[in-house]
């Protein structure tokens, strides 16, 4: 019997993939959250969101990509496979070391940095006045 709105191969795909990374659903906590966002009536009736909590590793996902409940359901493993692939290739500390450098590269200079890039600039423009021809003699 089918759990999930999809193809028997992508459910057996996710199943497998689940297996691989030892992530039993026991293991897993679901709960229905109403969606946010445009739908008016529909949505503050329907619980069509999902959230879902890997127990072991804390990670929380939250899925309302799809109308569907059960789809919902899906594609939220999907992504906490993912998360936890990354998590465990160490992907997830290349990420953060990324964006550090990109927070140092921002960050304002300090006081000493300024003064020695400012004199950098004065002594490039001194040697610049420098090779300017003489003005003439009137």
């Amino acid at each position: 019997m089918s759990l999930f709105t999809v193809s028997d191969a992508k459910e057996k795909e996710l199943l497998d993939r689940m297996e691989k990374l030892g992530v039993r659903e026991e293991d897993l906590r679901e709960t229905f959250v109403r969606a946010s966002g445009p739908g008016g009536q529909k949505v503050n009736k329907t619980s069509s969101c999902v959230q879902l909590v890997h127990v072991p590793t804390g990670l929380a996902i939250k899925c309302q990509r799809e109308r569907s409940q059960a789809m919902n359901r899906f594609l939220a493993r999907r992504i906490l496979l993912d998360r936890i692939e990354r998590m465990r290739e160490g992907i997830a500390s290349a990420e953060r070391r990324r964006i550090e450098k990109i927070r140092r590269q921002k960050r304002k200079r300090s006081r000493r940095a300024k003064e020695k890039m400012l004199d950098a600039k004065h002594r490039q423009s001194e040697k610049k006045e420098l090779r300017k021809p003489p003005a003439p003699d009137l």
